[in-house]
């Protein structure tokens, strides 16, 4: 029997820190690489960072639509990217977001979270949008896999303010719930289990480095035992030190994703990088 997701981002935090590499070869930084604008480049891009981010991150997270805009050989260019970062001991989170009802997100939970899948990955974000509910059955998948979901909740993109912002129309005890933390309660009964009291559970929520989590109704109160992916630290503004002043007592379970502001650094700096980013985290939260 394998280890619980929960289990295994638990102890990758411990050794490592909250730092999540971001895997993004869209084109501009394929050009700075000097790589081809094809699928051996994505390949060589994201093998690259793999290597770079083994033994000094715990975490690595592809953008799936980078790989997807080459078609075939960018999905094929994407499983050997998965495949080797799985291999090196990394957790694998796919930014996939995907989002829909019934057998279609029956396909998708299969895709990426099936034992066996070319894309098999340890965990992959998940849209809420169509209704928490629509995710019932992914997240079952997951608890039976082993697996983990990140599911949208306050993102860092300021567009999705007014959308995540909004209170919902709810029983009088909870009439002023935001969407946001109406998602984050409607997804979070699979990390109530006793199999994850006192850890972390396998479903987590997105929740950006850049949100007032006052705003979106996202208090500690809401995430006992829930795995925070945050993107917007590096090229979005947030700092290591945004760990503890947005997330406070939550902040020893958070990822915290970074991209550009590693990547853009060239192949031949990215370890160093990621050895820097990834101390200074640590450093920050031991305070």
């Amino acid at each position: 029997m394998s280890t619980p997701f929960g289990t295994r981002l638990r102890a990758a935090l411990d050794a490592y820190g909250p730092l999540c590499v971001g895997i993004d070869p869209h084109a501009a930084l394929l050009e700075q690489w000097g790589l081809t604008q094809d699928a051996d480049g994505l390949r060589a891009f994201g093998l690259a960072v793999v290597e770079a981010a083994a033994g000094r991150a715990g975490v690595v997270k592809p953008q799936v639509a980078f790989f997807e805009r080459f078609g075939s050989k960018g999905f094929a260019a994407l499983e050997e990217v998965i495949a080797a970062a799985r291999a090196a001991g990394l957790i694998v989170l796919s930014d996939a977001k995907r989002g829909d009802i019934g057998s279609t997100m029956a396909g998708y939970a299969s895709a990426w979270l099936e034992p066996g899948s070319p894309l098999e990955s340890d965990a992959v974000t998940i849209s809420p949008y169509l209704g928490p509910d629509s995710l019932r059955e992914t997240i079952t998948t997951a608890v039976r896999a082993d697996k983990g979901v990140f599911v949208l909740a306050a993102t860092s993109n300021p567009e999705a303010a007014s959308l995540q912002t909004a209170r919902t129309a709810d029983v009088a005890s909870e009439e002023d719930q935001t969407v946001a933390r109406r998602v984050a309660r409607d997804v979070s009964w699979a990390n109530g289990s006793p199999a994850f009291e006192g850890g972390l559970g396998p479903v987590g929520l997105v929740i950006g480095a850049t949100v007032d989590r006052d705003e979106v109704g996202l208090g500690d109160e809401v995430l006992g035992g829930t795995p925070i992916l945050a993107p917007g630290f590096g090229a979005q503004g947030a700092t290591p030190e945004d760990l503890i002043t947005r997330f406070g007592a939550t902040a020893g379970q958070v990822l915290a994703s970074e991209s550009r502001s590693i990547l853009g650094t060239g192949p031949a700096g990215i370890a160093a990088v990621i050895s820097e980013r990834a101390a200074r985290y640590q450093e920050v939260l031991r305070g």
